[in-house]
């Protein structure tokens, strides 16, 4: 029912939304368009646009701009993805080759370049320097959290503060400008503005959370990734690091080495390791503590089909299993 939930309440905005999208892909430069089409056209669950609607519509906006926010948000996480996989040497996302898998490395941090400016480019035409403010903000602290990715590969001593430090620059602050937009766009107050802001942030950190977690209970076709490609390049992740703090003095060294190492070939042990010494558990529980004050975020909005769905979302980036 939450699924159908955030359908509903979204279905004719995203059909509009989507075809903003194909419209705003269009280059005069064949590779351009054919790099962006693949990655654009690959699936995945469009939570970030989906985020400004449903912020938007549960602050009563009434509009278009909002379907012009959400295609920018969606540009902004597809270059993302393009520079991530690039720098991961990812081979495998949303279960297709990845874009620099076929088309190279250089098309697809160029073609990311692309999606950049194209979304700045969107942005100005709300004609709203806060919104600009906003996404510039994030776009900026989002590359930020991928340099301070980089940089812990490697480190089997990241604690839990560090590695959330890394997930709430690279991933939920993306997650928190979407939803800020949707308050911005109605001019709402600032404690407004700052609690779909928080809502976003802890949405995205839970939903990071538990991506995170299934790297080692996911099904590989089914989550669309090759199953321990966060261990074959060294990711210190939440799981891993329950594991070392929860874990035997052997699941410790095994995970520890692991990570040092960047072992992919050692993920059996490193799984057995996790799934053995409650990580899993402990990481899901960090996940649900991150909706909890989600919800807690947004428990002064009206009841709307768009805010009924905002915290239906808030369950489904938990509670799923890809």
């Amino acid at each position: 029912m939450s699924i159908e939930l955030v359908k509903s309440a979204t279905s004719a905005d995203m059909q509009a939304v989507d075809q903003l999208i194909r419209s705003r892909l269009h280059s005069d430069v064949v590779l351009v368009r054919q790099v962006a089409e693949y990655i654009v056209s690959s699936g995945g669950k469009r939570l970030r646009p989906v985020l400004v609607l449903l912020s938007a519509g549960a602050l009563g906006y009434q509009g278009q701009h909002h379907h012009e926010l959400a295609a920018v948000v969606e540009f902004i996480h597809t270059a993302t993805l393009l520079h991530d996989d690039v720098v991961d040497e990812s081979s495998l996302r949303r279960g297709r080759d990845t874009a620099n898998a076929l088309f190279g490395n250089a098309a697809s941090v160029l073609v990311g370049d692309f999606l950049y400016s194209r979304a700045f480019q969107m942005m100005v035409s709300v004609n709203d320097m806060r919104v600009m403010q906003v996404l510039a903000d994030a776009t900026n602290i989002i590359a930020e959290g991928e340099v301070l990715q980089l940089m812990n590969i490697g480190d089997a001593d990241l604690d839990e503060a560090a590695y959330l430090r890394v997930i709430r620059y690279k991933t939920a602050k993306l997650f928190e400008a979407a939803a800020r937009l949707g308050a911005l766009l109605v001019k709402a107050d600032a404690a407004t503005e700052d609690a779909m802001a928080r809502f976003g942030m802890h949405l995205g950190t839970a939903f990071q959370i538990v991506d995170d977690v299934l790297d080692y209970t996911g099904d590989a076709g089914e989550i669309g990734k090759n199953l321990g490609d966060d261990l074959a390049e060294g990711k210190c992740t939440l799981p891993l690091i329950h594991a070392m703090r929860l874990g035997t003095a052997e699941q410790a060294e095994v995970v520890r080495q692991a990570i040092t190492h960047a072992q992919r070939d050692n993920f059996p042990a490193v799984l057995a390791a996790v799934q053995g010494s409650g990580a899993l558990d402990a990481a899901l529980e960090a996940a649900r503590d991150e909706a909890r004050l989600a919800l807690e975020a947004i428990a002064m909005l009206p009841s709307n089909i768009h805010s009924d769905a905002l915290r239906a979302l808030t369950g489904l980036a938990v509670d799923r299993t890809s």
